[in-house]
């Protein structure tokens, strides 16, 4: 069997991270039927070694994402241990701005966003 198939996963130690104990230990992955087990929340389950490079804002993040979604069907539902960062979008929108800018300008500063138009700038590159 490959190295990097069921094997691996095995010996990973697989946690909740959901379910921090006092002491600092994560709680073992998945639920039991005893009542103490049965009532709690959805489990975020990742490696050990994973978890521990996690930050708890990090960890607060994937666990809440995870019960979120829910579980409506009898597979468990999967959510990324990492959330995609957004882009800013004011940032993008200034940047396409620029570059799409086609004015009088040479350069100069429009609306608090600096603009230019290159093909006056070599135009006028002698007469400056």
């Amino acid at each position: 069997m490959a190295k990097n198939g069921l094997d691996k996963w095995f010996k990973q130690k697989w946690v909740d991270i959901g379910s921090k104990r006092k002491d600092g230990s994560f709680a073992k992955c998945g639920r039991s039927k005893q009542k103490k087990d049965a009532k709690r929340k959805y489990p975020k389950c990742v490696p050990l070694a994973k978890a521990t490079r996690m930050t708890d804002s990090q960890r607060a993040s994937a666990v809440k994402r995870k019960r979120a979604a829910g579980n409506t069907g009898p597979k468990p539902t999967n959510v990324a241990t990492f959330a995609k960062r957004s882009k800013k979008a004011d940032g993008g929108m200034i940047k396409q701005a620029q570059q799409n800018y086609r004015g009088s300008y040479i350069s100069g500063d429009l609306g608090g966003v600096k603009v230019s138009n290159p093909s006056l700038r070599k135009y006028y590159k002698g007469m400056l």
